[in-house]
């Protein structure tokens, strides 16, 4: 293959993706081209096997002893693409029934999968006590919901609490705790669901705190992990059973504009050495906890939607694609944003001319919020070109709309 060049300026990200030098971009080391012709067609979500492996192995080997790296399956659930970092975690954890089938699939053992969510029903909670896996309580019902399936099966429910923290992971892009919340358990009402859990005869393991998501400034990761540590321990006199596992969460953020800088892990791992020791001495036998989804898949994945018109209305560009904001809910802004930012888009180019435009790429939807990339340079592109968006392994296919005027679905491929 020719050698690479770096990607355009229009591209940001902490892990670039390259091209050859003619132009096209590479996913999983080809010609995006000829990947998606292998794939079958557009639109299309391509996961880079060598960047989820580069990543998750990265991350691990710098986490200190007593501290351990789950997958958070909700940012994609993708089967082939879990079954993968099932091997390079030590855990996974699941938020609904359809995601423990496809965690239980992989062969990751049913003691290093855990199970949240503030809306499990009876019937998932006894399928998550069946298959042996700890349960993340969110309200005293899910206590007596167990406690009878375990007075069934002749065994102990595994559980852990999660904690509605009275803080805010400060700078996170969703807050998943302070204030009023459909998530956890009030940490003022953690004493009487430590009660339940002793009288309920729970086999209680630790605790779930996740205080927010899509955090880039480590001080506040740093801040919301020692709180969330000390919290834990004013509890330590109402344990029904020593902690077997401290899950302090996740919040570690990508970068989706030129003006986000990537997180700087290294304070952050500086400060789970300091709680990793400390836990040997405070909470021997137990351990850490940290749980990601965006940061381990999120820049390892594009997608990838191909140009079928070109329109210019009142002297401005319009890149008319074949996917859309029914595939990618997140990239058009609708999922979260409060004002829309663009995602970083490229034009995969196979050929030489480098002519620059400002474009604006919409999709096929009758609504104008079919918005993907808006008045963005780009590489000139003409109907047949393919357009890609990056930053798209986490909250893609599975976060969308996909039925929404009955488009087709968009393929996803590992690769």
């Amino acid at each position: 293959m020719s050698t690479v060049s770096p990607p355009p300026a229009a591209w940001s990200g902490s892990d670039p993706w390259p091209r050859d030098a003619s132009g096209e971009l590479l996913v999983g080391g080809r010609p995006l081209a000829r990947v998606v012709d292998a794939v079958g067609s557009t639109p299309c979500y391509l996961y880079d096997r060598g960047r989820l492996t580069r990543r998750a192995r990265a991350l691990r080997e710098a986490f200190p002893a007593g501290v351990l790296l789950h997958y958070a399956m909700k940012a994609n659930p993708m089967p082939a693409l879990v079954c993968h970092m099932a091997t390079l975690v030590d855990g996974l954890d699941v938020a609904s029934a359809g995601e423990l089938r496809v965690a239980l699939d992989t062969g990751m053992p049913a003691e290093h999968i855990s199970f949240a969510g503030p809306g499990k029903s009876d019937r998932e909670l006894e399928q998550a006590h069946a298959a042996g896996i700890l349960v993340n309580l969110e309200s005293f019902r899910e206590v007596g919901v167990l406690a009878r399936a375990s007075e069934r099966s002749g065994t102990r429910a595994r559980v852990a609490v999660r904690v509605n923290l009275p803080f805010e992971l400060k700078a996170s892009g969703m807050k998943m705790s302070g204030g009023a919340r459909q998530f956890g358990i009030d940490a003022e009402l953690v004493p009487d669901m430590l009660r339940a859990i002793r009288e309920a005869d729970l086999a209680f393991e630790g605790f779930h705190m996740f205080a927010g998501s899509q955090n880039l400034r480590h001080a506040a990761i740093v801040e919301a992990q020692a709180k969330c540590y000390d919290q834990a321990l004013e509890w330590s006199d109402l344990f029904p059973s020593p902690v077997r596992s401290l899950n302090l969460g996740g919040g570690f953020g990508i970068p989706y504009t030129p003006t986000e800088a990537p997180l700087d892990l290294a304070p952050v791992l500086d400060n789970l050495a300091a709680l990793a020791e400390r836990a040997g001495k405070d909470l021997p036998g137990a351990h850490l906890v940290i749980e990601l989804g965006r940061y381990l898949v999120g820049e390892a994945g594009v997608y990838v939607t191909r140009v079928v018109d070109r329109k210019i209305s009142r002297g401005q560009v319009f890149l008319v694609v074949d996917g859309g904001m029914h595939h990618h809910l997140a990239a058009s802004g609708n999922f979260g944003q409060v004002l829309r930012r663009n995602y970083p888009v490229a034009v995969s180019a196979s050929g030489e001319g480098g002519e620059r435009e400002v474009a604006s790429v919409v999709g096929p939807l009758c609504t104008p919020l079919d918005l993907l990339a808006d008045r963005m340079e780009l590489d000139h592109a003409e109907p047949g070109d393919l357009v890609a968006v990056f930053q798209s392994g986490a909250y893609g296919r599975s976060a969308s709309p996909r039925a929404f005027l009955s488009h087709p679905d968009a393929v996803e491929a590992l690769v």
